[in-house]
């Protein structure tokens, strides 16, 4: 009796380490499924990123305004280059964002992106984007990066779109924080400081 109790302790003993291990390594693995699954399907406000535009362009004019924020652990400023633009439907825009170190060293940083109203994060497409790609900058540095996108035609088919006349694109960075296996760790976003009206 005591052999077999013994015995199931041992195997509810493993079940739960492996349950344990199993939630840890989700835990990780969590953050970068969310980031691609968000870049696919346009869930929570992300546009997606594609190849190249459709080549359709309607009369319909959309306001693109542009924000920036940063994490305070990241020294750096970062902020839109230009004001809020008016881009017809299809057609390609390109924007740029200023980033400029004010460390003594050199500093990496991470680029997320969020589109509101979330509602038309899907028909918002990138061709070209810093986000999601480590940049550094030595001290001191400066450097214009630079987003290239345009509104999908297909929105003009959605009826529950009818209303927007303004997008924003959002651009928070965060530091990156290296540790013995190679982790990256981010704070959370600060709040939005960098709109230009």
């Amino acid at each position: 009796m005591n052999e077999d109790l013994r015995r199931r302790n041992k195997r509810v003993m493993i079940v739960l380490l492996a349950t344990v291990a199993g939630m840890v390594g989700l835990s990780f693995a969590s953050v970068p499924l969310y980031n691609l699954f968000c870049r696919v399907t346009g869930y929570g406000g992300t546009p997606g990123i594609v190849e190249a535009a459709t080549g359709v362009v309607v009369d319909r004019v959309i306001a693109v305004r542009f924000d920036s924020s940063i994490d305070p652990a990241l020294p750096w400023r970062f902020s839109p280059g230009q004001p809020p633009m008016q881009i017809r439907v299809g057609e390609t825009a390109m924007a740029f964002f200023r980033a400029e170190s004010r460390a003594a060293v050199a500093t990496t940083g991470t680029a997320t992106y969020n589109v509101t109203p979330d509602k038309v994060a899907k028909y918002i497409d990138k061709i070209e984007c810093f986000c999601f790609t480590e940049q550094t900058l030595e001290a001191g540095q400066s450097v214009d990066m630079a987003v290239s996108f345009f509104v999908d035609p297909a929105i003009m088919d959605d009826r529950r779109l009818d209303d927007v006349h303004t997008i924003t694109l959002s651009y928070t960075f965060f530091p990156k924080y290296g540790t013995k296996g190679g982790a990256v760790a981010a704070h959370a976003a600060a709040p939005s400081n960098g709109t230009i009206e």
